[in-house]
């Protein structure tokens, strides 16, 4: 992908899978003297538009952290706020994905979601599987130990009916056993608002991503930031544990 700045030619090496940790509505919405909802509504607005600009890009993999399960500490109202927000988001969604040919997965725990919006999620997932665009995935009551705890269990099931033997556990065979089974590791895992932490998102796929943080709040997070991390990117070496040879 090739872009002009300041009348030179740059050619950017875009990452396949790029993960998001969408971290600022609070504060955006504070610096506004506004209720913390509008922040969420506004930085919803803005997941909707870096799919766009992602895909654009050449992206193929699009996460971002939407609810944790540490999330449920929050306030009763802020909790509601937020599930009546992926309700409409979820409903939104749908039509985006079959506007844009997008495909749409949701990684955690849902089960302690509540049934309507279940029922959304598993009819989003469905409706959009054969879409060939941009493979959005949501993470919504997503913990990365939760995540290992779960695909564990699995293991532990399947290896005691004998459908997995203690020679067959590899790292390839772990991650099988997650969420994301089938998709490939972020590349570039991006942090608004400053935070420097990943907060339990992704640990196992997260391995050798490059990091990269700003202080920019989600809500104000747009294509020129998103360029901007893959620029970040770009200067990376990625060489996975090994060296280069001199």
């Amino acid at each position: 992908m090739a872009r002009k700045k300041k009348d030179e030619t740059v050619e950017l090496k875009v990452p396949e899978h790029v993960a998001i940790i969408m971290d600022g509505n609070g504060r955006w919405a504070k610096k506004r003297f506004l209720p913390r909802s509008a922040g969420h509504s506004a930085g919803s607005r803005t997941v909707e538009q870096i799919c766009d600009d992602a895909w654009s890009l050449g992206i193929k993999y699009l996460t971002v952290y939407a609810f944790s399960t540490e999330n449920w500490k929050r306030s009763d109202s802020e909790v509601a706020t937020l599930m009546d927000l992926l309700r409409k988001y979820m409903k939104n969604c749908l039509e985006r994905s079959r506007k844009n040919n997008m495909k749409v997965c949701v990684i955690g725990d849902v089960t302690r979601l509540d049934e309507d919006l279940r029922h959304s999620i598993e009819e989003l997932t469905r409706e959009s599987a054969g879409n060939t665009g941009l493979c959005f995935t949501v993470a919504l009551n997503y913990g990365g130990r939760d995540e290992l705890v779960r695909a564990f269990k699995k293991m532990m099931a399947d290896a005691q009916s004998g459908r997995i033997s203690e020679s067959e556990v590899s790292e390839e065979t772990i991650s099988q056993y997650l969420d994301t089974a089938g998709m490939p590791d972020p590349d570039l895992v991006i942090r608004t608002s400053g935070e420097i932490r990943l907060s339990n998102f992704l640990p196992w796929q997260s391995a050798y991503s490059e990091l990269y943080f700003t202080d920019v709040l989600w809500p104000d997070f747009d294509k020129k930031e998103l360029i901007k991390a893959i620029e970040y990117y770009n200067k990376k070496d990625r060489r996975f544990g090994g060296r280069n040879e001199e």
